[in-house]
């Protein structure tokens, strides 16, 4: 969801600074779509580099310092910094998701006219960022010396919780989705990472808002970890949070009808 028009624009210049092979696309005509195995695997490795920046990132922490405050504030800017550049860099290739509440909401999106994908390469995306999810959390113990994979420990079942993660995924797909309906999607990987900074401190939860993500840190004993038995309930408030999101789109970015326009004077 974050293909930039400034990549569009240099695309285009390098185009024409080469001549033709063959025929061209008529101007305007929708560029050919980025094949799915490609964007599977940039789904993969963009959530497994956004897995390891968090729990990585947490480690480092923690071993720096033992004040709670600073770990979570190292944790967050590592975590801004890592999701600005990954969408910035994969969002012309897969849109940059990284996100299964993501995934769905553009996929209902799509069924409701809208663009975005389909039941098909949801059915990719979805298995892919969870792998990756678990791949980076495994791979972030792994340069820590941590083991490969030790169920955690970290309760995080409270209801005050779980309220929390249905604000940040509700606020998260509020943003991506107005974003794309005021076409402003060029200034999300830096409105997407500051949301998710900002929302590790407002929140209770500290902002999972990601049900791959939130597997992933199942594998890890360490800051960022969640326990097992905490996952169904976290999956469930972000799923409750991305319905919750995509209401407030609809409502607050209401599409006006032709004819609603007054002349003008």
């Amino acid at each position: 969801m974050t293909v930039t028009r400034a990549a569009a624009g240099h695309e285009k210049a390098a185009q024409s600074a080469v001549p033709a092979a063959g025929p061209r696309p008529a101007p305007g005509a929708t560029p050919p779509r980025t094949p799915l195995v490609a964007r599977a695997a940039a789904e993969l490795v963009g959530t497994a580099a956004l897995a390891a920046v968090v729990v990585g990132s947490g480690i480092q922490a923690t071993e720096l310092t033992q004040d709670v405050g600073l770990q979570l504030l190292a944790n967050s800017l590592a975590t801004v910094f890592g999701l600005g550049v990954l969408i910035a860099l994969l969002g012309p290739v897969s849109g940059a998701h990284f996100n299964p509440a993501v995934t769905l909401a553009e996929w209902w999106t799509a069924r409701r006219g809208g663009a975005g994908v389909t039941g098909r390469e949801a059915a990719v995306y979805v298995p892919a960022q969870t792998a990756g999810a678990i791949a980076g959390a495994v791979l972030a113990d792994a340069m820590f010396g941590e083991p490969l994979v030790k169920w955690s420990a970290h309760d995080r079942s409270a209801g005050s919780l779980l309220l929390g993660e249905v604000v940040a995924t509700a606020g998260l797909i509020l943003l991506i989705f107005g974003l794309a309906r005021t076409d402003r999607l060029r200034f999300a990987p830096v409105a997407v990472a500051s949301y998710i900074g900002a929302a590790y401190w407002f929140t209770s939860s500290t902002s999972f808002a990601n049900p791959a993500v939130t597997i992933g840190r199942a594998f890890t004993d360490t800051f960022a970890g969640i326990a097992p038995a905490s996952v169904p309930g976290f999956i469930g408030a972000q799923l409750v949070g991305a319905v919750l999101g995509l209401a407030l789109v609809a409502l607050i970015f209401m599409r006006g009808r032709a004819g609603s326009q007054q002349p003008a004077a």
